[in-house]
């Protein structure tokens, strides 16, 4: 990567991706966050410049500059987006770390987090923008789509189909062919054994509705 980057968000998912960078030798401009006290602060020598909605840092993303979405909460990561697809016409770069095993075979989208250690396998899709945590496995043949939180330690096995915005929480296990259903959450630990309706949590071992 030649540019420098931008991260939008100064919490424990920016820190991610800072060390992220840094471990790649990709040089952080700075980072942008809406919480007032985190303002100058340097981690390391690395800034927080301002605001996310800073015109003065907007402006410079495209030929300049590049940028990474590192919010957890998703309805703000996907307004980020938005104005940085649409009105200063960047798409936000992948920030992936230097440990993670990625088959040649499998397809990574954009602005998607993956972090220490995980593995994705051969003919797997990974949408936009989604978080794919320390240590968890995207086996064989999966389909990831955009937005999609998947914890720490999870296993995501074979053939299995993850719809937008589905959110899987740490070291849970989604068996073989199951498709979890739009906005559905898999909660910590949990071992999935048949198909989620969209919107719906599940929940236990084996999961139920909740």
């Amino acid at each position: 990567m030649e540019n420098p980057v931008i991260i939008f968000g100064a919490g424990d998912l920016g820190m991610q991706a800072l060390d992220i960078f840094r471990r790649n030798n990709v040089l952080v401009y700075g980072l942008l966050d809406d919480h007032k006290e985190l303002h100058g602060k340097e981690f390391g020598d690395v800034s927080v410049l301002g605001d996310t909605d800073d015109n003065n840092f907007l402006n410079i993303i495209g030929a300049k500059c590049e940028s990474f979405v590192a919010i957890g909460e998703r309805s703000v990561r996907e307004r980020l987006v938005e104005t940085l697809t649409e009105q200063q016409k960047a798409m936000p770069v992948n920030a992936i770390h230097d440990t993670a095993v990625i088959s040649e075979m499998a397809l990574i989208g954009h602005g998607n987090l993956i972090g220490a250690r995980v593995t994705i396998g051969a003919k797997s899709k990974i949408g936009h923008h989604c978080l794919v945590q320390t240590a968890s496995v995207v086996d064989t043949s999966v389909s990831v789509g955009d937005f999609v939180t998947i914890g720490a330690g999870a296993i995501i096995n074979d053939r299995v189909k993850l719809n937008d915005g589905v959110f899987i929480g740490s070291g849970a296990i989604i068996v073989a062919g199951i498709e979890i259903g739009k906005n559905a959450r898999i909660g910590a630990g949990s071992v999935v054994v048949e198909n989620v309706p969209a919107k719906a949590t599940y929940f236990g071992n084996p999961a139920k509705k909740i």
